[in-house]
């Protein structure tokens, strides 16, 4: 017996994030949906932009480029990401994001497994310049808390 329902989460319900640059979403996540073996999201670049270096210290990280030109570093080497190509991040591997594009890069990522604390999700290894005065980032796993969900119509 399932005791999570399936939910559709739009993107406009989702609060853009830019503490470590780019438009970062998260949509579905323990929080939103009740997953509980990772998150998933949308990070969207504008030209020139870029997110800053981190790494995660549980989690391996998916990606694939939906729209765009991007360079990602990984430790200390540069590769090209460009449209239709996914990528592997493994779990510690230093990384940042750039749009070396002319257009709006749109770019959809998924982290699991989940951190055993919110808190131990993410190290960030840089910051951006007026990223501190920014928002908290979103919150996406709580402990012993769930949120109301928007389940499919059957």
């Amino acid at each position: 017996m399932h005791k999570t329902r399936p939910r559709i989460v739009d993107l406009s319900e989702t609060e853009p994030n830019r503490k470590r640059g780019g438009d970062l979403r998260t949509l579905l996540t323990p929080v939103t949906v009740g997953a509980t073996s990772g998150f998933m999201g949308l990070a969207i670049m504008r030209p020139g932009e870029r997110i800053s270096e981190h790494y995660h210290p549980y989690s391996e990280e998916f990606v694939y480029v939906v729209d765009g030109e991007l360079e990602v570093d990984l430790d200390d080497e540069t590769f090209p990401l460009r449209v239709d190509q996914g990528l592997m991040i493994p779990i510690n591997m230093r990384h940042r994001f750039r749009n070396t594009g002319d257009v709006d890069a749109r770019m959809v990522f998924h982290l699991g497994p989940l951190a055993p604390k919110p808190s131990l999700g993410h190290v960030d290894t840089e910051t951006l310049e007026g990223g501190e005065d920014l928002k908290p980032y979103p919150l996406v796993q709580e402990e012993d808390t769930r949120s109301e969900r928007r389940e499919v119509p059957s």
